[in-house]
C-alpha cells in the first residue's frame, strides 16, 4: 500500500489560506486542471477534491486516502439542475429533500446515467450533495463537478483543521487551503435507488427528519419540527 501511495506523490505541497478569495480560487482550479489534488474546507469537514470526470485525478484522491478502487466517491454540485444530466431517475422523495436541505449536508444516492466518462466507483449509482461552501461553490462552477471526500485515511480522525489534513495526506495533496476549524459534522447521506428512503450514514441532519422529508410528511422545502415526529 505504501507504494502505491508513493507512485502518486507530488514534489512538495503549497498551503494557502482564505485571505484572498480569487486568488486561492484561481489557484485551486489551476490545481484540479493539473490534474492534482486540493485540500478544501467545506461546510462540514476538510475534504479532499478532484475534478469527477478525470479518472487519473480520482485514481490519485483513492490512492492517498488508501482506499480500494471500488470505493465509492461523493460528487459534489452547485445546483440541483445538475442532478438531471447525473441521474438516470429523480424520484419525488429527491425533490422533496433538495428542496428542503440543499445546499446543505446531505447526500442523496440516485440511480446513475449510463455512460458517463467517469470512475466514481461504481457504474450503477451516484451520490450527490450541494454544499453551502463559497469556494467550493465556486470551482465548481468553472471545473464542473468535483469528487470530494474527507482529508483523511480510513484510520484517521474526521480532519477539523488543515493540519489534521497534512497529517493524513501529506504531499499526495498539491495544495491545501487553510480555512480555520471545520465542525467536524459528516453529511447525512440517503440511498433513494430503491422505492424508499434509505438513512445509510446519520450525520448533520437527523435520519427520522430525513425520512419525514422524503415521505412528503411536511410541506415542500420545509423542516420537520417537533410536532412532526408526534404525528
Amino acid at each position: 500500500m505504501a507504494g502505491r501511495r508513493c507512485a502518486t506523490m507530488v514534489a512538495m505541497s503549497t498551503v494557502r489560506t482564505l485571505d484572498d478569495h480569487d486568488a486561492v480560487h484561481d489557484e485551486v482550479v489551476t490545481t484540479l486542471r493539473a490534474p492534482e489534488l486540493a485540500v478544501v474546507p467545506t461546510d462540514t469537514v476538510y475534504g479532499v477534491i478532484a475534478d469527477a470526470f478525470n479518472p487519473k485525478a480520482t485514481m490519485a484522491l483513492r490512492d492517498a486516502k488508501e482506499l480500494a478502487p471500488t470505493a465509492p466517491l461523493t460528487v459534489l454540485i452547485r445546483s440541483p439542475r445538475q442532478v438531471t444530466g447525473l441521474v438516470s431517475e429523480i424520484p419525488e422523495a429527491a425533490d422533496r429533500l433538495m428542496a428542503s436541505y440543499w445546499p446543505g449536508p446531505l447526500t442523496i444516492v440516485l440511480p446513475a446515467t449510463d455512460g458517463l466518462t467517469w470512475d466514481i466507483g461504481t457504474r450503477t449509482a451516484v451520490a450527490l450533495r450541494m454544499p453551502t461552501d463559497e469556494l467550493l461553490l465556486g470551482l465548481i462552477a468553472e471545473v464542473g463537478p468535483l469528487v470530494c471526500s474527507a482529508a483523511a485515511r480510513p484510520v484517521d480522525e474526521p480532519p477539523h483543521t488543515v493540519a489534521d489534513a497534512q497529517a493524513a495526506l501529506g504531499d499526495s495533496v498539491a495544495l491545501y487551503v487553510d480555512g480555520g476549524v471545520r465542525d467536524g459534522r459528516w453529511s447525512t447521506i440517503v440511498d433513494l435507488t430503491r422505492d424508499h428512503a434509505t438513512v445509510l450514514r446519520e450525520g448533520a441532519i437527523a435520519g427520522d427528519d430525513v425520512e419525514l422529508v422524503a415521505a412528503g410528511r411536511v410541506g415542500w422545502g420545509e423542516v420537520p419540527q417537533a410536532e412532526d415526529h408526534s404525528e
